[in-house]
């Protein structure tokens, strides 16, 4: 990798990356298409840039999501697990160092930003702040989203940006792959001045994302031996005759899947990427993925929209949705007329039925977080949310054991569930230890309903 803060190395790539902008037309390579005075990395990446009709002259970055929705995603992304670890590595550091620290998600749309408190005042004239997209195919050549273009770490300097705003700023990114399926999850980003681009940088932000993935891994293991621990889900018997991926979690087995389970926002899996999705996009893939024949927009406005849907609203929502799963995998874009899913995908919520229509209630609980997208108000989740939960709860009354049971109790919505306690109670042996919290829990719940 060349030295970008070797003296008169730095001096010389500004030269030769400003001349190369003046070849710049609108976007497009006007006089020389090669681009011969650009690091071969960069040239590459202008390409890729100006065949996304990235326009250099942007004043900055667009808002991909607002606060509400910001906040949301955040709380449910991957990532959010990690922070921990960036905030005491990098963050903290960087609010004395003049530098700040950016992490986004595998799409390039920025999560947080935070470090020096005047460089974020200033960063915002570009837009460089939490909810802004900063992939190749918006703002073209960035550390964010170049990295994720290429898929490791990269630095930036100066003028190497696609966007002449940017040109005073300079920056190191890293992807973020997850520990185990070695999915890309996000990016993590140092911007400032020319420190941003030490050699010094690129190395400690490897080493912060390599710990983070660490103790990812951790946090996933000992979530496994506290799951395995728990006499409910022990599968010492029977787990040699399921048929292949029927114990999957959270599809988790299956190449291409759409969490919906006990999620406000949809997780989306394809050939081992992964993307949260906007509560909106989350809903209509949810909807497709219900209808394998497709939809109208007419018909997908009804679903999607309380009262009278919008099919030009839909169409909107449509586009923003088919860029982000163009980013994704290009094959994962909805078909028109009608809309339609091109690639199979799996619901983890289709997943539970399937298990219940073949008397697996067990491993459908397993599978099952909780009902499907809860705070959505779309008719067509609020039909699915209620067909799936009803027949869980069904299922579970009929032939659950009084373990099965007591688990499906702990779900937030049979927190409240007379009937369910009831039930495990009639079946739990007299001197189990755990009637006397099931008794408790009746005695309260009565007692709240005749208050």
């Amino acid at each position: 990798m060349t030295n970008l803060t070797q003296p008169g190395a730095g001096e010389s790539l500004q030269l030769r990356a400003l001349a190369a902008h003046e070849q710049l037309d609108g976007g497009t390579f006007a006089d020389a298409p090669e681009l011969p005075g650009l690091r071969a990395l960069i040239r590459e990446s202008w390409q890729r840039s100006a065949g996304f009709k990235a326009n250099p002259d942007n004043p900055a970055a667009p808002l991909a999501m607002d606060l509400d929705e910001l906040d949301d995603y955040r709380r449910q992304h991957p990532l959010a697990a990690i922070m921990p670890v960036i905030n005491k590595l990098l963050v903290q550091p960087s609010h004395d160092s003049g530098l700040l620290v950016a992490v986004g998600d595998e799409v390039g749309r920025l999560l947080w930003v935070d470090g020096d408190p005047a460089l974020q005042r200033r960063a915002e004239g570009m837009m460089f702040v939490p909810g802004a997209d900063w992939s190749e195919a918006t703002v073209g050549t960035s550390a964010p989203g170049t990295a994720l273009a290429l898929g490791r770490g990269i630095q930036i300097s100066g003028a190497e940006h696609y966007q002449r705003t940017v040109h005073p700023w300079s920056c190191t990114a890293v992807p973020f792959h997850d520990p185990d399926s070695g999915a890309v999850l996000g990016v993590v980003d140092i911007t400032g001045t020319a420190t941003a681009v030490a050699p010094h940088t690129l190395s400690l932000v490897e080493a912060t994302v390599a710990a983070a993935q660490a103790q990812l891994r951790v946090e996933r293991l000992q979530l496994a031996a506290s799951l395995a621990s728990r006499p409910a889900r022990r599968r010492s018997q029977g787990s040699a005759s399921r048929s292949p991926g029927a114990g999957a979690k959270e599809g988790s087995l299956y190449r291409n899947s759409l969490q919906l389970l006990g999620r406000d926002q949809a997780l989306l899996s394809i050939e081992g990427k992964t993307v949260v999705l906007s509560a909106r996009h989350s809903e209509i893939l949810a909807l497709l993925s219900s209808h394998p024949d497709g939809l109208s927009a007419e018909e997908l406005s009804v679903l999607l929209y309380p009262g009278d849907g919008s099919t030009m609203t839909l169409r909107a929502e449509m586009v923003r949705l088919r860029k982000v799963l163009q980013q994704l995998n290009p094959a994962a874009v909805p078909e028109s007329r009608p809309y339609k899913l091109s690639m199979d995908l799996v619901p983890d919520s289709g997943q539970v039925l399937n298990c219940l229509q073949r008397g697996a209630h067990r491993i459908a609980l397993e599978i099952y977080r909780g009902a499907v997208l809860p705070k959505s108000e779309a008719p067509g989740i609020i039909d699915l949310r209620d067909r799936v939960s009803s027949l869980m709860r069904e299922a579970v009354l009929t032939d659950g054991s009084a373990e099965t049971l007591l688990r499906y109790a702990e779900l937030p919505e049979a927190r409240d569930d007379v009937g369910v306690r009831r039930a495990a109670l009639k079946l739990l042996p007299a001197r189990s230890p755990k009637r006397a919290a099931v008794v408790a829990d009746l005695e309260r719940l009565e007692a709240e309903l005749s208050a």
